[in-house]
């Protein structure tokens, strides 16, 4: 069984909290290699007047450590 990392991040979308999970995992991507997984630890909302113009989460995603 490989050693896994986890780092945190942040992301957001003004579409969906599961398209800011998407952005969190594309951008992770460009500089972190072998993802396994993500875990969504926490949602928000940005609301103005009285509608949501954008989604937030707060993410775990997790990397084998390469030897």
């Amino acid at each position: 069984m490989p050693i896994l990392k986890v780092i945190e991040v942040l992301a957001s979308s003004k579409s969906s909290w599961e398209d800011a999970a998407a952005n969190a995992v594309k951008e992770a991507s460009k500089t972190v290699r072998g993802i396994r997984s993500v875990n969504i630890t926490n949602q928000s909302a940005v609301v103005e007047r009285g509608k949501v113009v954008e989604f937030r989460i707060n993410c775990k995603i997790s990397f084998a450590i390469e030897k």
